[in-house]
């Protein structure tokens, strides 16, 4: 008996290289073109209450966000669906998830404007590089990322941690530190 074959959704999570002319790409372009009408309705509707905002946000992510959940739009993502949210998370306005490989912001999280968390990349190889492949991002409890920071793929940001205005994240940053730089880089213990 031949095991079951992967879905190009789990593949994609597991990391593995993704092809634009994989037969299953159209399944991640349907998404995307969700995406992409759902931003735009995000990003251009008149705000009355943050109700709406959660309305909205839950079906791009294809999930329910907590009550607590704040967000100031406009809001940026390729994908949405990939994308979890603990208890009290603020994201700031003009930030940036490309979820496809995971993104997952746990209680408390504070997201400063104009946050970049990118969990796609591109093989280096030439003969490759039109395809894909993803890393999930975790953002751990009460962490802060100051405005314009760019977390990488595969990156876990630890608890408590603050990552500077401007950083460019690339490994993995210990709880209770603060990082700063491109990259970033320790520059004090909390």
């Amino acid at each position: 008996m031949q095991a079951p074959t992967k879905t190009i959704f789990e593949r994609e999570l597991a990391g593995e290289n993704i092809s634009l002319d994989d037969p299953e790409y159209p399944q991640i372009y349907a998404i995307i073109r969700k995406a992409i009408r759902l931003t735009s309705e995000l990003n251009a509707m008149r705000v009355d209450d943050n109700a709406q905002v959660n309305q909205l946000f839950s079906e791009l992510i294809n999930k329910p966000v907590d009550d607590t959940f704040f967000l100031i739009p406009p809001f940026y993502t390729d994908f949405g669906h990939n994308i979890q949210l603990g208890r009290n998370v603020f994201v700031n306005h003009a930030c940036t998830f490309m979820d496809r490989g995971g993104i997952t912001l746990e209680d408390n999280a504070l997201i400063g404007p104009k946050v970049n968390l990118i969990t796609t990349n591109h093989p280096l190889d030439p003969a490759e590089r039109r395809s894909t492949y993803s890393r999930p991002i975790v953002i751990k409890r009460h962490a802060w990322l100051g405005a314009n920071a760019t977390v990488m793929p595969g990156v876990t940001i630890g608890e408590n941690a603050v990552v500077a205005a401007g950083a460019v994240v690339t490994k993995d940053v210990p709880d209770n530190c603060i990082v700063a730089g491109v990259p970033a880089r320790v520059v004090k213990k909390l």
